[in-house]
């Protein structure tokens, strides 16, 4: 059976419209993917985050105090987020202490986070020997270190660092933000990591400035905006790799292991993972003899060392294998873009 002729010339424009929009999509797509750059740093920077409330790191019993603490009878766990108390927003372990002192012994509410589950108890502090007021759990609401800053986009000043995520010593759950801030800071000494014993980049911050604010924390790393710019290492922008561009094979990173100053050193992509949610896209080693003397190969503070191959950013360091400092692994930098939003 024929069509009709006008019924054949509209399917004729139809199919001729579809194919154009499907080629204008696809050369919308491929100029977005050429025209993202940004700039790789390697830069050493200070880190702080607080809490949004307090994080419980231990539940005990109170000395002197028979039977269960407060905490333990009604069911608060290790890794619980502790967000108001009688209603009041906690904002740090001093506000919540004081409002302890202020209520006393008397029965008071705690709203309490627990994964995505949010809930409220009842909870009766205690007196303790010395008049504090107890509820038998350790708490901590801020944590502190040095991290490596990965890349920084002169468009919207925002920046990617370290590669993972925070997440508490002890509980080693993700550390739920309530705000953060990088400082500048210098790599003071090193200590050399050795099998089963990671080593450490050691600096002193606590007397530098702000020099932007942290807006996330998650899996793929800490993002945010830069607000003084100036103390940013120059560098010029280069293209982000897809996860598909990357391939076994020569690199190099870029990372700070002395003073300010950014250097950058060889490695090998020893094997690409193709897995989209982890932080272990990449198997690295390094290969630079200066980098293995100094360091012994990937420490603590060089997670977020920018990795480039070809002339690309292509991904960043993100963990050390204790029981050989000279290899670790890498996320893929499409991936820590993804979660910066």
């Amino acid at each position: 059976m024929y069509e009709t002729g006008s019924k054949s010339l509209w399917r004729r424009m139809a199919a001729l419209c579809a194919a154009a929009l499907l080629a204008l999509t696809a050369c919308v797509q491929d100029a977005y993917a050429q025209e993202k750059t940004v700039i790789p740093l390697g830069q050493a920077v200070g880190i702080k985050l607080f809490a949004d409330g307090v994080l419980v790191v231990d539940v005990s019993s109170l000395e002197g105090i028979s039977g269960k603490s407060p905490a333990q009878k009604c069911g608060i766990k290790e890794g619980d987020l502790i967000l108001t108390f009688n209603d009041r927003k906690i904002s740090s372990t001093e506000h919540l202490q004081e409002l302890l002192r202020q209520n006393g012994d008397q029965p008071a509410k705690l709203q309490l986070q627990r994964g995505q589950e949010v809930k409220t108890v009842d909870i009766t502090p205690v007196c303790a020997a010395d008049g504090s007021v107890r509820l038998g759990a350790w708490i901590r609401d801020s944590m502190a270190g040095i991290g490596t800053m990965t890349y920084y986009d002169p468009e919207s000043g925002s920046f990617g660092a370290l590669g993972h995520g925070i997440t508490d010593v002890d509980t080693a759950q993700l550390m739920s933000l309530g705000s953060g801030s990088i400082m500048e800071t210098a790599v003071k000494a090193v200590k050399k990591g050795e099998r089963g014993d990671p080593g450490e980049l050691k600096g002193d911050f606590s007397v530098q400035r702000d020099v932007g604010t942290v807006t996330v924390n998650s899996d793929g790393g800490i993002f945010g905006t830069v607000s003084d710019a100036d103390f940013l290492a120059p560098g010029e922008a280069v293209p982000v790799a897809s996860a598909e561009e990357v391939k076994p094979g020569r690199a190099v990173i870029r990372s700070t292991i002395c003073g300010d100053e950014i250097r950058e050193y060889e490695v090998q992509i020893v094997k690409v993972y193709r897995d989209k949610d982890t932080t272990r896209n990449l198997l690295l080693r390094i290969t630079d003899p200066e980098l293995l003397q100094t360091t012994g190969g990937i420490v603590q503070g060089m997670s977020g060392s920018p990795i480039l191959q070809n002339g690309k950013l292509v991904g960043a360091v993100t963990h050390v294998m204790i029981n050989d400092p000279a290899q670790g692994y890498g996320i893929f930098a499409e991936n820590m873009l993804a979660q910066a939003g």
